[in-house]
């Protein structure tokens, strides 16, 4: 008989690489949706190719340094608290380590342990090491992999200029009466390619996550070419 192999990614470790794809594809989905309305909003106006490159160039950037910059300043504020949670528990471990011991006990406990072998198993962790054990189960944290700012920017900025790339070469690279067509089709097949990867990730129904997505971006190009419109028409 062939034994069974466990080949699979467990516990934070997946959840940490699932929270990934997850701001990827949502980085990459705003990046599509905010650009493809910049630009299709200007076209309405302009047929102008280096107004719309410029308008398009403009978006791509401000959104991605944005994006970068918000998720940095998230995501630190994140890690310091991860590291004044891990300061208090360590010193607690310190200054009062019986009563953190039975603490984790109760923790063990309530978790489905009876009490005696919740006890056996706090003392074995808090032996091996007690800040890693009281850090999993009582604060939720791995100290090995602690939030790191620096990537979530880099990631959210990544995600965010590759989809914002697709709308703007869509409106840019065609032939003048070519350009919104492609546009619109091009975004259209993108949202919809990001939708159901959002709801894959997330094990949603994928039909319903698309048809948000779609919905959303088709009536985020349409206000905006319609804006666009009135304010040629005006002469603006």
């Amino acid at each position: 008989m062939t034994e069974p192999t466990h080949n699979e990614a467990h516990g934070g470790a997946l959840g940490s690489r699932l929270n990934w794809l997850r701001a990827a594809v949502l980085g990459a989905n705003d990046g599509i949706v905010s650009t493809a309305g910049l630009v299709v909003g200007v076209a309405g106006a302009t047929e102008s190719r280096a107004a719309l490159l410029t308008a398009g160039l403009a978006g791509l950037l401000a959104g991605s340094m944005s994006m970068a910059a918000g998720e940095y300043v998230s995501v630190s504020t994140q890690r310091d608290s991860e590291m004044a949670a891990l300061a208090m528990e360590r010193r607690e471990l310190k200054e009062q380590p019986e009563a953190e011991l039975e603490e984790l006990t109760e923790l063990l406990e309530a978790r489905g342990l009876s009490r005696g072998v919740a006890r056996e198993a706090a003392e074995q962790l808090t032996a091996r090491d007690a800040l890693r054990a009281h850090a999993r189960v009582e604060l939720g944290i791995d100290p090995d992999e602690l939030a790191n700012p620096w990537h979530a920017a880099w990631a959210s900025f990544l995600a965010f200029t590759v989809g914002a790339l697709l709308p703007l070469l869509a409106m840019v690279l065609p032939p003048a009466a070519w350009r919104l067509a492609v546009t619109v089709v091009s975004v259209l097949a993108a949202l919809v390619l990001t939708g159901w990867s959002s709801a894959r990730l997330g094990a949603a129904n994928p039909e319903r996550a698309v048809l948000r997505n779609v919905a959303g971006g088709a009536l985020a190009m349409a206000v905006t070419y319609a804006a666009g419109s009135l304010l040629a028409a005006a002469g603006i």
